[in-house]
């Protein structure tokens, strides 16, 4: 099996989330059958939004110094546990000249098999995550090479003050219960306005919505990047090498 790499710590409890995913997803009877994977988790990382809004400095060489160091440690890809560090996915892939997996093309995917072609998704993201384009941008293809059709509902910028942010901010502080409370009504929000299915685009988000029913799909980013890591590395044939 190849070696996971984790660029995690961004924040650690979105890490310690998708490493149980991993684990669940792995057909495993004994120790011997889960993949190998090699962390790191770093979370002093410099904050990815407020770096995006130009209020904080560029996270870019502390992430790739820890990329680095998952290439030293052996991993024969990589994966980053948090959405708004995609923004400098391009950069690290071509720095440690490793084979990425895309948290946005696990999503996209995963909400095509779950809802069906041409959905209307709705998006709970960081507010530097849904003004990055990173999510509505991405074009993902499928088996075939056609690129995969997705209409995307965002919060409005109002929704996103009140409700998101404080709810992702209430997650990494440990305050579980608040922050579900402000991504449910987030997610509601949403849903009235016609999405099929929510993305979970921050990876704090599904540790506060987990087995929360909203009355449409959850798609959980976190857990669509775990399963395509698992197939990855058990050399199932994962296309974006």
């Amino acid at each position: 099996m190849r070696v996971l790499g984790i660029l995690g710590g961004m924040g650690p409890l979105a890490t310690v989330d998708f490493m149980s995913k991993v684990i669940a997803h792995t057909p495993a009877k004994q120790d011997q059958d889960h993949i190998p994977m090699v962390i790191s988790s770093i979370p002093q990382v410099p904050d990815r939004t407020l770096a995006f809004r130009g209020e904080g400095d560029s996270p870019l060489s502390a992430m790739l110094e820890n990329a680095k160091r998952l290439a030293v440690a052996g991993a024969d890809g990589v994966v980053i546990t948090c959405n708004t560090a995609h923004l400098w996915f391009d950069e690290i892939q071509k720095s440690i000249n490793l084979p990425m997996i895309h948290i946005v093309d696990a999503a996209i995917e995963k909400a095509i098999e779950k809802v069906g072609a041409n959905p209307l998704l709705g998006l709970l993201a960081t507010d530097a995550t849904l003004a990055s384009g990173l999510y509505i941008n991405r074009e993902v293809k499928n088996l075939s090479g056609e690129r995969i059709q997705v209409r995307w509902l965002l919060p409005t910028a109002v929704e996103v003050n009140e409700f998101v942010m404080p709810g992702i901010l209430a997650v990494k502080a440990g305050k579980i219960e608040e922050g579900q409370e402000l991504l449910i009504r987030a997610g509601n929000c949403l849903k009235q306005r016609g999405a099929n299915a929510l993305v979970l685009g921050c990876t704090e988000i599904p540790i506060a919505l987990a087995g929360e029913s909203l009355g449409i799909p959850l798609i959980d980013a976190t857990d669509a990047l775990a399963e395509k890591a698992v197939a990855w590395s058990r050399c199932y044939g994962i296309r974006n090498e």
